[in-house]
Order: C-alpha cells, then structure tokens, then sequence
C-alpha cells in the first residue's frame, strides 16, 4: 500500500512540474523587465527600434531566450518520459489481492484507432479505465456439444482460471454428452467462486435448424445467434467464447471493456484477421456481405438488456432469411449472420483491439496485430487443423496452449481473498467429515482418502454404442494406471463388447494417452470403450474409487468386473450373454465366476479353448491365479471340479475370496476405505455374500492373468509396517460396520477371519 501511495505522488509531482515549470519561466523573463515593481527605463538609444544598440540587444535577449526555451522542452522530455514509466508501471500496483480496481487496456472504438493503436504497440493507459469492483461476478457463456468439445472447454476454462481474481458464472449451452461429462467435471472440481448453469442445446436446435450451415461446428456453431432468449432475462451483460479460445490474462480486463460501450453499441467484437469476407482468396470466392473485412465472433461482448430492448432475435432473423434466398447457406455459421447485421447497423458494434482475439487461421493476417509477447490477451484457434495450423509464431502459441492442456487442475482450486463463495452443500458436508478425523491417528492418511473428492472427466473420448435389445449385455469393468497402458489393445482383441474404463492420470499423463489412443488403429476403431479419467490427488491409488467410476457409467444391465492384468478367453463375451440368459440372471441375485489363471511368461501362446488350456496346466505353461502367493483368494472356486464340469456349480462363500465375478449393475459399490494394495475386492465379495448373492463358477469361461512389474503399492504393503497395520484395523472396521448393518448373519465373517 506504501508503494502505490509513493507511485501515486510521483505521478502528481510530475504532472504539476509539466504545468507549472513554463509558466515560472515566463514570469521569470517577463519579471526581469521591471526593477522594484517598476518598469526599468531603457536609454534613448536602446528605445529606438531601429538603433544599433537596440538591434543587437534585441538579438542577445532572443538567443537567450531560445536557449532557456530548449532548456525547459528537455527538461519537459524527461518529465514526460517519467511520467509513462509511472503509468506503465501503475497497474502492476493495482494487480495485488488487497486491490480494489483493475487498470485495463485502453479500447478503440473505431479502426482508424485501431490501426494507431497496434503501431503504438497496444500499450496500457492507466486511470481513464472504469473499476472491475474486486468481487463483481464475471458472466462467460460457451455453446458446447459432444465429446472433443468438451476436452477443449476444459483447456479454456483452465487459462481463464488461472488468471483470474474475480468470481465466475458460467453459462454453458450443453447438449446431453456435454452436460453429462462437464457436470460431473465442476462438480468433482470444486472450483471456489465458480458457479456453472447449463442450458439444454438440443432444446434451441428449432431455433436455428432452418438456417443451412457448411461450417464444421454444425447446428450448434449457429447457437450464439439466441442467447438474448436462452440466457436469464436479468442478465444484463456476458463474454460469449468459442471452445477453441485461450486466455493469456485476466478476464476482468476484457469485462471492463464493457464501460466504454456508447450509445447504441451492444457488439464487442475484433476484426476478422483474414482476407474472407474482402472475397479474394480464390476465383469466384463469394462471402457474406460484411463491413469491411468483417468480424470474427470467437469473442463476443454482448450488451444483453439493450440487445433484447433493440429486438435482436428480428433483426438477426430478418436478415439471414433475405441473405439466404442469394446466399443458400453459411459458411461461417453465426459469423455469417452477425456480420449481415453489422454491414445494415455498424453503430451496433464497439470494435474491440485486436489482441483480444488473435486468430490463428489459415490465411490469418494476425502477426500484425502484436509485436511482442505481452501484446497477446486471447489466442484464437480458429482454424479446422488446429495446432497444426501455420503460422510464424505457432511454436510459442502452442506452447502457451499445451502449458494448460497438461496443468494440474488441482492448483486452480484456489479461494479468491476477499470474495466469499456461495454455500455449497457438498464442500461443507466434505470439511464436516475431516473435521471428525483425528489428525494424530497414524492411520488418518488412510481414513482421509476415503473422502477426497477426485476430479472425474467422463467420456474422455468418443463413446457411441446402444445396449442389445435381449437385456444380456455385458459391460467389461477395470481400472488403470499409466503404466498399465499397453494392455488396452490386447484387451480390444479378445473382448469384442462394451468396456467401462476409469484411469487414474495426471493431466500430463492424460494428454499422453490421448496421443496413445489417437495413434492405435485398435483403440480408434472402438467406439463402445468409455475411457473415463480421475485425475491424481493424494498418496494412494484409489482402486475402490476407480471401480466404482466405471460401474457407475455403465449402460447394459450386466458387468463383468474384472482386472486390467487380464485377459479374457476369445468369445467370452457372447458366453456370458448366453449365460446370463441360462441362469435367469434378470430374476435372480447370482454373481457368475470366471476362472481365473496367470501365467510367467510375457509371451503366451493364449489358449483358444478349455482342453488346450488343462494341457498347458499339466504342462506348466500356465497356473491357477496366485496359487503360490495366496491361495486363500481364489481356492473356493474348485479348480480340481472345474476341470471336469460341464455345467455351472454353486461353490460358498469363505474367508478372503475374491473371485472376478459377473453381475448386475445394481449390485453394491466397492468400499471406498480400502485404497492401494489389499482387501479392495475381499471386501466386495463379502458384501454380495451378505447381500444373499448366489456363487455360480462357469464351467467353460476363463481369464488369465499376464505378468508385469510389481505394483508401487504392493511394494509399500511389503516393506511398510504401519502401512499393514493400518490395513488390519480398516477390515476390523469394515467388519464392525457389517454387523451392524446386517446383523446376526454377518457374525460369521468375524469367526471366519479368526478361524483363518
């Protein structure tokens, strides 16, 4: 605060410099022509013009004079100079948390200005700039539909957050997959001062359904045209984004451009920086008529209140339908249109400077717009190809847009100080229960994981696939890590149904499978693969949490919950429809066993049916699952019997089973205490056998396991000792919480434990 009071006397002492220091000069030359008040007398000759003496006199008084003259406009140059280091240094005063104002870029208004402004190099002028109160809320609106866009809103959303100092309201014009995928990400997010709405885009396709678009944004590229009817009639003012946007500063900088809006300006638009709408850039090139060379609406100021007032929705709609009868169809979706308007009514439109939207298309004019890296306020991806697009600087502008694609949104869930959030219901019952947990426990890291919420992508690429309508598919559930990466195509091979995925990534390393997916023919050529990220937060790998995302967004009523270390037996799909149809799965609680097998070899001749697998059994290419290690998990399933059946059998329930199982989708969550290595499926298990499910092995199903590294976490069980201290007192608990919940036939889990 001392600085900027210092900062702000400088900048006073200055100006009054510049204003005063002539004006004492010249009373200074004028004073010295009286003596004591009084006119000093001149000699005759010196009082005749035209005398020697008076000349030459005359001559001595200019020279000096000139010489003071250019003494003092030095003196001034320096001033002035001083006096833009004060001003281009001010808003780094005003950009702290204990600051009530921000200094934004002086808009333009006009191009003329426009073009003097980018000579000038877009500099800042500080205190001609209405305030951003610090906690006023800033309205962003973006229309998003599908799958990529919504990893793109992401990134924008991102660069935004990591600037800002203000709270957010997000307006976001979603189709069902967007909706779906993004409100579970702000949900899982937490974000503080943050508030998302969702507006049902598939409800506003009548709206624009007439107008023939060729733009690759399809129907919803044409959605920014009714948001005067779409969004709350009370707000008043909102930045509308393309998904293909990047923030390099605060968006309350943007927001205050909105004060120099006058008269009947309602439009905060930047000029196109291409040559399309002038028609020239091929023969017979036929644009939509546009004011010069038009404007590009990847960013939007709309003045809402005056919008509604002037009847937008008629004039836009007026406009397209006379344009249409010539025209036929857009090329640029909503730009075509708003640019129609904008020729009929220029007064509409405040032409914002250039860098607040630098577009990086394929005929871009845009390096004119900065000259240096400070220039650039939002960056444009404006082009079909994207990262790809040419461009001088397109290495850096990459750079910039890969920073946020791979930072960890975990640091943006950042409180604004000063600004209180709204009461969210969720984040107090999360604080409620830490606040219960006693950070002395030498287990708390443990009990604390069962309450971290992990933010959650859904759908992290293009899922499509419609259940069968016989009611007996069959979903794949497991759960991965980055290093378990390479099983994902043997998987695609051997299960030709639905796969349910969760991964545990960080945002890096979600980047780096999207480039893995987008390199595999297999994993492409898949659409019925829900690849569903939770992002790292913590020390442990919640492989309950991970399970129970995948269950969870499922769409067939049954699931085949197994391990991504496995592979199943070819045509085990189709198999388990069958069986589900065999063994009345619809009418009955029955968890199916698949026989589980592992070999040592990283290279398996896989077994392509059960005879060849009981040879390479007797053989010693293969092994019942962990035979060695633990028998316990898996003996109950009889292997001895299931070599010989030919025909599904019952086997019970018995201490530390854990067998991978089929069942239907309604079956209960896996428990969420158990994290990293140990009793994560055990006690699932247990819970079905409570829950009177029926053990039922297969008799002509199995699964093999294939060999990796050891896991980091069964590495911390093996050499941690309080690691499997705590892990004993969680079952005891979990134990505990069984009785309770299922009374006197759960006692026998207790003895069972004892007996073992």
């Amino acid at each position: 605060m001392l600085g900027i009071c210092r900062g702000r006397r400088k900048f006073l002492a200055a100006s009054l410099t510049i204003l005063f220091v002539p004006a004492i000069m010249w009373i200074y030359l004028f004073a010295g022509s009286f003596e004591d008040g009084k006119p000093v007398s001149l000699s005759p000759l010196e009082s005749q013009p035209h005398s020697p003496q008076y000349m030459a006199s005359s001559q001595r008084e200019r020279e000096s004079l000139e010489v003071r003259m250019r003494e003092v406009e030095e003196e001034n140059r320096v001033l002035r100079k001083q006096l833009s280091l004060a001003q281009s240094r001010s808003p780094s005063h005003h950009r702290g948390n204990h600051s009530k104002t921000y200094s934004m870029e002086e808009g333009t208004g006009d191009s003329e200005s426009l073009r003097a402004g980018i000579v000038a190099g877009n500099s800042s002028e500080c205190g001609q700039q209405p305030a951003v109160e610090k906690c006023e809320t800033i309205h962003v609106a973006i229309v998003c539909a599908g799958y990529n866009a919504s990893r793109d809103v992401v990134t924008l959303v991102k660069s935004v957050l990591f600037h800002r100092r203000n709270p957010l309201h997000f307006h976001l014009i979603a189709d069902a997959i967007a909706k779906q995928i993004l409100a579970t990400l702000f949900q899982t997010w937490m974000v503080p001062a943050v508030r998302i709405d969702f507006y049902d885009a598939d409800e506003l396709k009548s709206e624009v359904s007439w107008i023939p678009n060729k733009h690759y944004s399809g129907i919803y590229g044409l959605m920014k045209l009714v948001l005067t009817k779409t969004l709350p009639s009370s707000l008043e003012r909102v930045i509308v984004l393309d998904t293909d946007i990047t923030f390099a500063t605060d968006i309350a900088e943007l927001w205050a451009v909105f004060h120099k809006f006058k008269g009947q300006q309602v439009l905060g638009l930047v000029e196109n920086q291409s040559d399309w709408y002038l028609g020239n850039l091929w023969k017979n090139h036929r644009p939509w008529p546009a004011l010069g060379r038009g404007y590009n609406t990847g960013v939007i100021l709309l003045l809402l209140d005056k919008l509604r007032k002037m009847k937008w929705e008629q004039m836009w709609r007026l406009t397209a339908e006379r344009e249409l009868m010539s025209m036929l169809s857009t090329s640029l979706a909503d730009q075509d249109i708003f640019n129609a308007v904008i020729k009929q009514n220029p007064f509409l439109v405040y032409q914002l400077p250039c860098f607040w939207n630098v577009q990086l298309s394929d005929h871009t004019r845009s390096e004119q717009c900065y000259r240096d890296v400070s220039d650039l306020k939002v960056i444009h991806w404006n082009s079909p190809k994207k990262l790809r697009v040419k461009n001088k600087h397109v290495e850096f502008f990459r750079n910039l847009y890969l920073t946020f694609l791979e930072y960890d949104g975990n640091l943006l869930r950042r409180e604004l100080f000063g600004c209180p959030s709204e009461a969210d219901v969720n984040s107090e019952n999360l604080q409620k229960q830490l606040s219960e947990l006693d950070e002395d426990d030498l287990c708390y890291e443990f009990r604390r994981e069962r309450f971290t919420v992990h933010r959650t992508h859904l759908y992290f690429l293009h899922y499509e696939y419609e259940p069968a309508s016989d009611n007996t598919d069959v979903t794949l559930v497991a759960q991965l890590s980055m290093d378990r990466l390479q099983m994902l195509e043997a998987i695609c091979k051997h299960w030709e149904g639905p796969i349910s995925l969760a991964l545990y990534l960080s945002d890096a390393e979600a980047q780096q499978f999207l480039r893995y997916a987008q390199g595999s023919e297999v994993l492409m050529s898949r659409h019925n693969v829900g690849y569903h990220i939770v992002y790292k937060e913590g020390q442990f790998y919640p492989v309950n949490l991970l399970r129970n995302v995948a269950m969870k967004h499922i769409s067939t009523p049954y699931m085949f919950l197994s391990d991504i270390d496995f592979l199943p037996m070819y045509g085990l799909y189709e198999y388990l429809r069958k069986s589900v149809i065999q063994l009345d799965l619809v009418n009955t609680k029955k968890a199916l066993i698949v026989p589980a097998f592992e070999t040592l070899r990283y290279r398996l001749s896989f077994p392509k049916s059960k005879a060849e697998l009981l040879s390479m059994l007797d053989m010693g290419t293969l092994f019942t699952f962990r035979y060695h290690v633990w028998t316990k998990g898996h003996a109950p399933t009889n292997f001895a019997k299931w070599r010989t059946a030919t025909t599904p059998y019952r086997v019970e329930w018995e201490a530390d089973f854990e067998p991978y199982v089929v069942v239907r989708k309604d079956c209960p969550e896996y428990d969420r205490r158990f994290v990293g290595f140990g009793w994560n499926k055990v006690a699932h298990i247990m819970e079905l056998d409570a829950q009177e499910y029926e053990f039922t092995v297969l008799p002509n199903a199995y699964m093999i396991h294939m060999p990796h590294a050891p896991s980091f976490d069964i590495t911390k069980f093996r050499s941690n000792k309080q690691y499997r201290i705590c892990l004993k007192t969680l079952k005891e608990e979990f134990q505990q919480d069984m009785s309770r919940h299922y009374g006197f036939a759960a006692l026998k889990y207790l003895t069972a434990e004892n007996n073992s």
